[in-house]
């Protein structure tokens, strides 16, 4: 009976992983679609989407049945848990890449991004792209220090997204307080997307070793003004210790 359980939550995550990395393949489609001015593939996404998030869905109520019905302790309900946390980060990063292709729907068929922020939101959505591929693989491979490794090309995108505004802020900013808004929002479109592939990866770390990570906790003081809790997953690898779940 119990062999039965351990492979249905197996098949769990593993069908997490492979929505986490539709949800990327959906942002890098999305890209396309937006710096190519692709209708028909911004219309494909959309579509992508709506068929993911009534696949997070079934995903989220076979989680509740598996709460109620099989009573899992210990490692096996951070397994769930988990599991529930990381369906709301998937949906967040689908609906990212739907922001995405709404945007290329209506501005179809101009393009909309200026020569100026091509070269830095280009990085930025080969960057959110693979953000998803790791994630997806930190939940195949059950890996606790992959928060810690996706947390430093964070880093990358946090800077990347510091130069974006800067030039869009610059006195000498050309093309107009629309098309700065919109390379504005594309922008944190794509930071966004990659906090929550970071936040799977806390998730992951939270099942195999019982601990929060910093970097997720530090991210959600910033909007409390609390001070940072947690240790980095890295030190939490040492022991188990604990099965508070802090809020995402």
């Amino acid at each position: 009976m119990r062999a039965a359980f351990h492979a249905e939550l197996d098949e769990l995550m593993a069908d997490l992983a492979r929505t986490v990395r539709s949800a990327g393949d959906m942002m890098k489609n999305a890209s396309i679609a937006l710096h190519q001015s692709d209708f028909t593939l911004a219309e494909r996404v959309i579509a992508d989407r709506n068929q993911t998030n009534a696949t997070l869905d079934d995903t989220e109520r076979r989680c509740i049945s598996l709460l109620a019905l099989q009573a899992p302790v210990a490692r096996d309900l951070r397994v769930v848990v988990a599991a529930l946390h990381v369906v709301g980060h998937v949906k967040r990063m689908a609906n990212l890449a739907r922001h995405f292709a709404i945007i290329a729907r209506l501005k179809h068929p101009n393009p909309m991004i200026s020569g100026e922020v091509r070269p830095l939101l280009a990085r930025m959505s080969l960057l959110t792209s693979q953000f998803a591929d790791d994630a997806a693989t930190a939940i195949e491979q059950q890996d606790p220090l992959s928060c810690d490794r996706l947390t430093v090309t964070d880093d990358e995108v946090d800077i990347l997204h510091r130069q974006l505004v800067g030039i869009l802020f610059a006195e000498d900013w050309p093309h107009g307080v629309e098309q700065a808004v919109n390379a504005a929002l594309i922008g944190r479109y794509y930071e966004r997307f990659a906090d929550h592939a970071v936040a799977i990866a806390a998730q992951i770390c939270y099942l195999t070793t019982g601990r929060i990570p910093e970097p997720f906790t530090v991210e959600a003081a910033k909007g409390s003004g609390r001070p940072p809790t947690g240790v980095s997953c890295q030190a939490a690898t040492g022991s188990v210790v604990g099965n508070t779940l802090v809020s995402s």
